[in-house]
C-alpha cells in the first residue's frame, strides 16, 4: 500500500491524548503558546472529563497561519499517551498523518495503521533512567515529549525555554529541571527520529491580538462594567469566571488609602441563594451578577421570574454545557437558549446576549450590566464551555474612559421633593420602562412595596384584570424597546447573488466563517447573518423572508434558536433548515460546509428536475 505522508507548514492539527491528572495540561499549553510566540496563530481546545483523575483527556491544537480559529476536524499528528483510548485516537488520524507514541513497551503490528507514519520514542525508559521520584517521572515525561515533538516540527527551542523561564522564574530548581527535560526530548528526537512533513516556521500573523479565555474576559468586563457584587455557586464550566472576577477585584477594587474592598463576592450555599443575593443587591442599587451553567439556571427560575415581574436589574452569565440534568459537565453545547429566553413560569421573555469570542465576552458582560439597569430586568450573557474555558486569539479589548454607566430611569430626591409623580410600574413615555428609586432616596416619598404578586402602576396590590393586563403588556413593550438597545446582527453578503442564507451565533462563528470560504471554493454562495442578541430586531425577519431557504446552524439537539425564531416571528418552519451538532465537541468547519453543500446541491438538482418536467 502506497502512502504519501502529509506535508504542511503552519497549517495542521496536533492532538495530545493523555490521562487526566497526569500533569499534561500545563505541558500541552506551553507547546501551544510556543507556536503562538513564533507568530503563528493557534486555537487550542482542552477536552477533559468531569472526574478529578484517571479518565481520558485530550488537548487539540489547530495551527493555522491564515488565522482560522474554529475546529477543522481530523488530526494530522496524534501524540498518543493514553493506552485506554489508543484505538479511537489512532482511528482519528488523517490518511498520511503521523502517530507519535511511547514505544518503551513493544506493541503488535495490528495496533497500527499502514496509512499513518509511526514515530516511536522510549519516553518511559528515558524518564525512569533520569528521575527517581514516581511523580517527577510522570510530570517530566510530559516535557520530554513536548521537546521531542517540537524538534520534529522544527520549532525554536529558545522560544520554549523563554516560556519555561517565565513560568518558573521564582522556582530555580523547577526551572532548570524543566529545561533539562525539554532538551532530553529534543536531543533524542534530533539523534534518533527522522524529520516529518509537518513544520512550524516563524511568521508574523498574530499582530496585536490577545490570547485569553472567555471566562476571564467576561470577568474583566464585569469589573469595567461596574459590578460590585458577585454571588455564585461552583459549577463547571463557569467557576473560573467568578474566580477571575475575584482576582481582578483584588487588583483593581481595593481602596488604596484604606485598604478596604470595594466589592462583595459571596460563594453561596447553592444556585438559589446566589440568584437571591444578586436580586437583592440589584434591588438595592448595586450592579450585581451571578455566573452559572444550565443546571444552575434551572434552580434559579423562581427568582428569575421575581426579578422579571418586580423589575429588578440582574445579570446572569450562563456558560453553557451539555444537558439535560447533569448531562456532560465538561463538554460544550448551546443548550440553554430556550431555558433562558423563557425562564420561569408564566409569560416571561428575557434578553439574551450571544458573544462569539472572548472580546465579545468582555464587551457584552459590561453591556449587560448597563442593559439590566436600563431595562430593569434580568439579562443573560449566553457563552459556553468552548468560549469560556479555552484560550483563544481575539482582538484586544477597548474601553472608553469617558463612558458613563447607564443607570436608566432613576428618580432623584430633588424630583420627588418637587412633586413629580412616581408610579413604580407606570409607563410615562411609551417605552414600557418605569421609573424606580433607590432605597432611602427620600425620607417620605418614592417608597414602594416590592412584590411578586400583581399590582397597579403605583405598586399597590391588585388582582384586577385590567391592572394585570396593563402590567403584562407594558413588560412586552419594554421587551420591544430592548430590540434597539441590544447588539445588532452582523450581515455578510455573498460575493454572488444568493438565494440561500445562513444564520448562526455564538461559538459557532469561527467554524462558520471558515465554512463560508470552503463553500465559495465550491461555487456555493450564501448570505449570512450572525445573531448577537434576543429579542431579534426586524432585520432578522427580513433576512429570512428575503431568501428561499435559510440554514440555521447551532449546537444543540432541538434547534433551540430556530424554535425561538419561528415562535417570535411566526415564520413558516419549512423556510428554516436546521444544521445541528451536539456531541459535546465544538462544531467544525468541515461539518458545516458538508451539511450545507449537501442541501444546496440537493436543492439545485430538484430545481433542474422541475424545469425538465415543465
Amino acid at each position: 500500500m502506497t502512502m504519501t505522508p502529509i506535508t504542511a507548514t503552519n497549517d495542521f492539527v496536533i492532538k495530545f491524548a493523555n490521562v487526566n491528572g497526569s500533569g499534561s495540561a500545563s505541558a500541552n499549553e506551553m507547546f501551544a503558546k510556543s507556536i503562538l510566540r513564533m507568530g503563528v496563530p493557534v486555537s487550542p481546545r482542552n477536552i477533559f472529563p468531569s472526574n478529578i483523575q484517571g479518565l481520558p483527556t485530550w488537548y487539540e491544537v489547530r495551527v493555522n497561519e491564515a488565522g482560522w480559529l474554529g475546529r477543522r476536524g481530523g488530526v494530522d499528528l496524534m501524540v498518543a499517551m493514553n493506552p485506554q483510548t489508543w484505538e479511537a485516537d489512532v482511528k482519528e488520524i488523517e490518511t498520511g498523518g503521523y502517530l507519535f507514541y511511547d514505544n518503551s513497551k513493544p506493541l503488535p503490528k495490528s495496533r497500527f495503521r499502514e496509512d499513518v507514519t509511526t514515530i516511536g520514542m522510549p519516553l518511559t525508559h528515558i524518564s525512569n533512567a533520569t528521575y527517581d521520584d514516581p511523580r517527577q517521572r510522570q510530570l517530566f515525561k510530559n516535557i520530554i515529549y513536548v521537546g521531542a515533538v517540537a524538534q520534529l516540527l522544527g520549532m525554536d527551542a529558545e522560544v520554549i525555554e523563554t516560556l519555561i523561564k517565565q513560568q518558573y522564574k521564582a522556582k530555580a530548581k523547577l526551572l532548570d529541571a524543566n529545561i533539562h527535560a525539554l532538551h532530553l526530548g529534543m536531543d533524542h528526537a534530533k539523534e534518533h527520529l527522522k524529520p516529518i512533513g509537518l513544520r512550524v516556521q516563524k511568521a508574523d500573523n498574530v499582530g496585536d491580538k490577545i490570547f485569553i479565555d472567555g471566562n476571564s474576559a467576561a470577568a474583566l468586563g464585569c469589573v469595567y462594567g461596574g459590578a460590585t457584587v458577585c454571588a455564585w455557586y461552583p459549577i463547571t464550566p463557569s467557576s473560573s469566571l467568578a474566580e477571575a472576577f475575584q482576582s481582578y477585584c483584588q487588583k483593581y477594587r481595593v481602596d488604596p488609602e484604606t485598604g478596604k474592598n470595594r466589592y462583595a463576592i459571596i460563594q453561596a450555599e447553592d444556585e438559589i441563594a446566589s440568584i437571591g443575593i444578586v436580586t437583592g443587591a440589584g434591588w438595592n442599587g448595586a450592579r450585581a451578577f451571578t455566573t452559572t451553567s444550565g443546571p444552575g439556571v434551572s434552580l434559579m427560575n423562581e427568582f428569575i421570574g421575581l426579578a422579571y415581574f418586580a423589575e429588578i436589574p440582574v445579570t446572569i452569565i450562563d456558560v453553557q454545557r451539555g444537558g439535560p440534568s447533569t448531562g456532560m459537565p465538561t463538554r460544550t453545547q448551546q443548550s440553554d437558549i430556550l431555558a433562558a429566553a423563557y425562564a420561569s413560569h408564566g409569560d416571561t421573555k428575557h434578553v439574551l446576549l450571544l458573544p462569539e469570542d472572548p472580546n465579545e465576552c468582555f464587551e457584552f458582560s459590561a453591556q449587560a450590566l448597563d442593559l439590566a439597569d436600563r431595562l430593569q430586568t434580568p439579562i443573560f450573557v449566553m457563552t459556553d464551555l468552548d468560549i469560556g474555558m479555552n484560550q483563544r486569539l481575539c482582538a484586544p479589548f477597548t474601553w472608553d474612559d469617558t463612558r458613563d454607566y447607564d443607570r436608566g430611569k432613576v428618580m432623584t430626591a430633588e424630583e420627588l421633593e418637587a412633586g413629580r409623580d412616581f408610579g413604580r410600574y407606570k409607563d410615562v413615555d411609551g417605552d414600557g420602562i418605569p421609573y424606580r428609586t433607590y432605597p432611602g432616596t427620600h425620607p417620605s416619598k418614592g417608597s414602594y412595596f416590592t412584590r411578586g404578586t400583581s399590582r397597579d402602576p403605583y405598586a399597590r396590590y391588585s388582582e384586577r384584570g385590567p391592572d394585570y393586563i396593563y402590567n403584562m403588556e407594558r413588560l412586552l413593550q419594554k421587551f420591544d424597546t430592548a430590540k434597539s438597545l441590544v447588539p445588532q446582527p452582523i450581515l455578510r453578503t455573498a460575493k454572488k447573488k444568493a438565494s440561500f442564507g445562513a444564520i448562526y451565533y455564538g461559538s459557532t462563528s469561527p467554524s462558520m466563517d471558515e465554512a463560508i470560504t470552503v463553500l465559495e471554493a465550491q461555487d456555493l454562495h450564501l448570505d449570512t447573518l450572525r445573531i448577537r442578541a434576543f429579542p431579534f430586531p426586524e432585520s432578522v425577519r427580513q433576512f429570512v423572508l428575503s431568501h428561499e431557504r435559510v440554514f440555521l446552524i447551532e449546537q444543540n439537539r432541538d434547534a433551540q434558536l430556530r424554535s425561538l425564531l419561528i415562535n417570535e416571528f411566526d415564520l413558516d418552519p419549512a423556510r428554516v433548515i436546521k444544521i445541528l451538532h451536539y456531541d459535546g465537541t465544538p462544531i467544525t468547519a468541515r461539518f458545516i460546509a458538508r451539511a450545507i453543500a449537501e442541501h444546496m446541491r440537493g436543492a439545485s438538482v430538484s430545481a433542474q428536475a422541475s424545469e425538465t418536467v415543465a
